[in-house]
């Protein structure tokens, strides 16, 4: 018997609880009942996002609510600012310009964030640029953008300030109305604590009054028409209904936990995990701006990244992820986000010191495994 562990950045781990909940049979989404049940987990979005808008909820990936984040707020010929710092953040530019749009890239070394006087200084020598589009947590490299430098740049002018928050809502402080996020979006996959097929957006007033004078075409993924029947606590094409069902579910969790200390939850996991991989000499990712989500170290020089990973996965039951383009092979990402606990981590550090050893490299077994205790002790009285 091989009990499997998932400690990827996505798909994450789903509570008990909202398996139990997606488990009852089946109801029509033009119910009354069901409608209970979207206007309550409507309002429970709201408390994550810390906003007062509405939060659409779009039977899609998270990229579903990327691409209609674009095809929504702009039109073809609108120029755009793309900070583009990773796989997530190179999806941005290539939305933009799939429908017209001109982007203007500024590439960050992965593992790096961007240095918002990067940003001021674009959007003072270009009165045209319409938005910014960044990640708060680029799931590729394991490091978190200024998300709070950047909102102070666009507050006061025509520009929006569109931020990928799959990998950062519910993991780490994102205040959207406070800190003047125009747009959010985030997915079902990540801290959500559910299976792919939901994309969440927010729009501030700001954003709203661009969506009045887009002109990119767009039928699906139509924001206004979304908005229009999240009033009448409905949606304006069949939802995904068992996920919606779910969802209330780990957002009642979420409540219960409450968002500080789901903040000081991930944090913590995220330092041990770090202080773990240090402990075994292994180089993070992004050590200046580290991503609470997920950390990633470099993988040991003679050690090939990919088959370390493949081993974790298949041998050990415990998947966790590689890395992407120029970094494939080279690193191992270990996802601290959603339904984590103390224990997933001593999991996580111990499997990578045992799958180590099984590839030829030299391990002081316990030596990860004890700096991470060190840290995740907080979490208890």
């Amino acid at each position: 018997m091989k009990k499997r562990y998932l400690l990827a950045p996505g798909p994450t781990p789903v509570p008990e609880s909202a398996l139990l909940a997606m488990a009852q049979p089946i109801i029509h989404h033009r119910t009354p009942q069901f409608s209970e049940i979207f206007k309550e987990t409507a309002e429970l979005l709201k408390y994550v996002f810390q906003t007062k808008q509405d939060v659409l909820m779009l039977a899609a990936s998270g990229t579903g609510a990327m691409e209609g984040s674009i095809t929504n707020l702009f039109s073809p010929g609108d120029e755009v600012l793309v900070v583009n710092g990773g796989k997530f953040g190179e999806r941005w530019g290539k939305i933009s310009e799939a429908y017209g749009l001109k982007a203007h890239w500024l590439t960050v070394e992965w593992g790096k964030a961007i240095d918002p006087a990067v940003v001021k200084k674009a959007l003072d020598e270009n009165q045209n640029i319409k938005a910014v589009m960044v990640q708060a947590s680029e799931t590729s490299t394991c490091a978190a953008h200024p998300i709070k430098e950047l909102a102070a740049l666009t507050k006061d002018r025509d520009c929006l300030l569109i931020v990928d928050g799959i990998t950062g809502v519910g993991v780490f402080d994102l205040p959207m109305d406070d800190w003047g996020i125009d747009v959010m979006v985030s997915g079902s996959q990540k801290a959500f604590m559910l299976p792919p097929g939901l994309a969440f957006v927010a729009l501030s007033e700001k954003a709203w009054k661009f969506q009045e004078t887009a002109k990119v075409p767009r039928f699906y993924f139509d924001f206004k028409k979304e908005r229009k029947n999240l009033k009448d606590n409905t949606s304006a094409y069949t939802p995904a209904v068992t996920l919606i069902i779910g969802l209330r579910q780990a957002l009642l969790m979420i409540k219960e936990e409450g968002l500080e200390n789901t903040f000081k939850r991930h944090d913590r996991l995220a330092r041990a995990t770090r202080a773990a991989a240090e402990a075994l000499g292994l180089k993070l990712l992004a050590p200046e701006s580290p991503s609470n989500a997920a950390t990633g170290f470099f993988v040991p020089e003679g050690v090939d990244g990919g088959k370390l990973v493949k081993y974790l996965r298949d041998e050990m039951g415990v998947t966790m992820a590689g890395g992407q383009d120029h970094l494939k092979g080279k690193i191992v990402r270990v996802a601290h986000l959603g339904y984590f606990d103390t224990f997933d981590i001593i999991v996580a550090i111990a499997s990578i010191e045992m799958a180590l050893s099984k590839m030829g490299h030299k391990v002081a077994f316990g030596a990860g495994v004890a700096a991470a205790q060190q840290i995740l002790l907080e979490g208890y009285k």
